[in-house]
């Protein structure tokens, strides 16, 4: 049986969210599930060793028409290339129309969907259990779960002289959107918290946006630099190994936090300007936000009010 489920949310957060109905799916049908999902999904670079998954098709759907599945003539070719599949079934993870009429033009015979013209407010997590409860009667309560292969664990281990002795942390200093961000003063801070207790290394993740560049560079030069270890020269499939080598991460609400906690990491959370589900929906997720706020969401912009202390706190309940 071949099955392809549709998520066409924009992140490698959305996509991540969405991996316990994909394997929900994989059990139900004892068999792996193709996805189509946006290139900026990036699920090549983290869902290639996943066993429940098996093609990833990338939707060429961008902000123009220029893409090979935009407008009316993208519909076609979208078409086109979901026959060449032969899918038997397909889920759906949104409302919309135009992806209903396409699974029907490609032939495919059951179609599962979410219920049509109801895109506003979507809970990220709710909709999609309701979905699979209503559509197949299945609870999905599992984490989501990232697979990679035990050797290239171990090649970091022997590349990064990963020394299990020490606490090695990754610190997701990058960040989507600059509301993100936390401050480089707060890490530094939890840096100096944290090695007065134990002996760490930090391996910084982050990308190459100019603000996320003057954050590593500020961790870089600072005194704690032979502590340190920046990632961003990698790819996302190079740095994935390495999160699964480190002992626990501390992430702004960013892809590296939704893919340490995929990797069953424990993730310390900080939410500075988003809403608190992204970064408590996994069991392996320890949220922190601002000082002063009882919850967290778009325009809370608290990023200056991240507490160090409890970053700490947190850090050493988990350990313990």
């Amino acid at each position: 049986m071949k099955i392809l489920a549709i998520q066409n949310r924009m992140g490698i957060g959305d996509t991540v969210i969405f991996l316990p109905f994909i394997k929900a799916l994989y059990k139900k049908f004892n068999s792996p599930i193709s996805i189509l999902v946006k290139e900026s999904s990036k699920a090549d670079q983290y869902l290639f060793n996943t066993d429940y998954i098996d093609k990833i098709l990338i939707l060429e759907r961008a902000g123009n028409n220029n893409n090979r599945h935009s407008g009316l003539f993208g519909s076609f070719n979208l078409i086109k290339d979901l026959k060449k599949n032969n899918f038997d079934k397909v889920f759906i993870f949104n409302s919309s129309l135009r992806f209903n009429l396409i699974a029907r033009l490609s032939n495919i015979q059951e179609i599962y969907q979410y219920p049509l013209f109801k895109k506003d407010k979507q809970h990220i997590v709710d909709v999609p259990k309701k979905f699979i409860k209503d559509k197949l009667d299945l609870d999905v309560s599992e984490d989501p779960n990232i697979q990679i292969s035990e050797k290239s664990v171990l090649e970091t281990f022997k590349k990064f002289q990963i020394n299990k002795s020490e606490l090695n942390i990754l610190l997701g200093i990058g960040g989507s959107g600059p509301t993100k961000r936390i401050p480089s003063r707060i890490f530094l801070d939890v840096i100096s918290k944290i090695l007065k207790i134990k002996k760490c290394k930090f391996f910084l993740a982050t990308g190459k946006n100019n603000e996320e560049q003057i954050i590593l560079n500020e961790i870089l030069n600072s005194k704690f630099n032979n502590f340190c270890v920046p990632l961003d020269k990698l790819s996302i499939k190079e740095t994935l190994p390495i999160i699964k080598s480190c002992d626990i991460s501390i992430c702004n609400d960013s892809s590296f936090s939704h893919l340490s906690a995929a990797l069953n990491i424990k993730t310390i959370t900080l939410m500075a300007d988003t809403p608190l589900i992204y970064g408590n929906y996994s069991s392996n997720m320890f949220p922190i936000i601002p000082d002063g706020v009882e919850t967290v969401g778009h325009n809370t912009l608290g990023k200056e009010k991240i507490n160090p202390q409890k970053i700490l706190d947190k850090i050493i309940e988990i350990i313990n």
